[in-house]
């Protein structure tokens, strides 16, 4: 037993919690794989293809953002959101490691 950690996670830890809560969101989920590779996408086309609101998307994107999950950059009126994936794969890098250690 390693009881280092009981009242208290790991810094790496704390991101890896922030995507687990965002992506543990079905409709989260969705937005997510409504994203082909490298595509860059808005409010208004997620809520074009998606059954909630356009303000209910707005409330998704912004945890997902807030995880780490996407990125996004205002251009003109428009923000535009993308797979944060390099954040992404050090979030899951830092899971599979801990497993590899405690195999």
């Amino acid at each position: 037993m390693n009881p280092d950690y009981s009242r208290a996670i790991p810094d790496a830890w704390k991101d890896m919690s922030r995507v687990f809560t965002a992506l543990g969101e079905e409709h989260r989920q969705r937005i997510l794989l409504t994203f082909e590779p490298g595509e860059r996408l808005n409010v208004g086309q997620i809520a074009e293809v998606s059954t909630l609101s356009r303000s209910a998307v707005s409330h998704h994107l912004k945890i997902l953002r807030e995880a780490g999950v996407l990125d996004s950059r205002k251009e003109g009126k428009e923000v535009f959101f993308w797979l944060n994936k390099e954040f992404l794969r050090e979030t899951l890098a830092s899971v599979l490691d801990y497993l590899e250690q405690n195999a």
